[in-house]
């Protein structure tokens, strides 16, 4: 999806949207999830004129899928390859934490809903290698699919070597809260790793602030 409008001259942000496990397929329709339409809607493309890049995949995220999106995003035409965004939930979030592992300067900031990775998903995400980046979570502290316990493990790693963090967790809520994290905090608790990370509460206006050359 491009901006609304392409002015010339002008340099537009991108959000790479990553789906689920439910969006797996080959028919470019059912990775549109909840969070997709919200960022689809008028008042949002008026307010943050971006592309957003929304692919689908039949299997878990990986570092193929990685290089194919960013072939996309390098033909995207005037696009501000300082301001590449991630975001994603359940399959997406964890599928985010793996992309950010892959280059160290491509992402200017991430966004991961529900995203450290199924019950039977054997790997983790190394706290090292996410450190320097700006990343905004999200959690329900009920989730039993993608358990909320390895999002703590993370937050309290990153805590330690002074990552940059924000953790939005809303108790008593299962896995199903993808349609929350887009509005941001939404009367969740979010917890902060470290004094540097910025306590906006809007997820967009938050994401936007991000550039690899700030």
């Amino acid at each position: 999806m491009p901006p609304v409008a392409i002015t010339s001259g002008v340099k537009y942000p991108v959000i790479l949207s990553l789906h689920g496990a439910g969006g797996k397929g080959t028919n470019n329709t059912s990775q549109l999830k909840v969070w997709n339409k919200q960022l689809s809607e008028t008042a949002i493309r008026k307010k943050f004129p971006c592309y957003v890049v929304a692919p689908q995949v039949a299997e878990l995220w990986n570092r193929v899928h990685y290089n194919q999106v960013k072939k996309i995003i390098a033909g995207l035409p005037q696009a501000d390859k300082n301001r590449i965004y991630v975001l994603g939930h359940s399959m997406g979030g964890h599928g985010t934490y793996i992309f950010l592992q892959f280059e160290k300067h491509y992402f200017a900031a991430a966004a991961p809903s529900a995203g450290t990775g199924l019950r039977s998903t054997k790997d983790f995400i190394s706290p090292e290698k996410l450190k320097h980046y700006p990343i905004w979570a999200f959690h329900g502290d009920q989730d039993s699919v993608c358990p909320f316990s390895r999002q703590q493990i993370l937050f309290e790693h990153l805590s330690k070597i002074g990552g940059n963090l924000k953790l939005t967790i809303w108790k008593g809520d299962n896995h199903g809260v993808s349609g929350k994290f887009i509005p941001g905090a939404n009367n969740g608790e979010t917890l902060y790793s470290a004094d540097h990370c910025d306590r906006e509460d809007d997820l967009l206006t938050w994401l936007f602030k991000h550039s690899l050359d700030e």
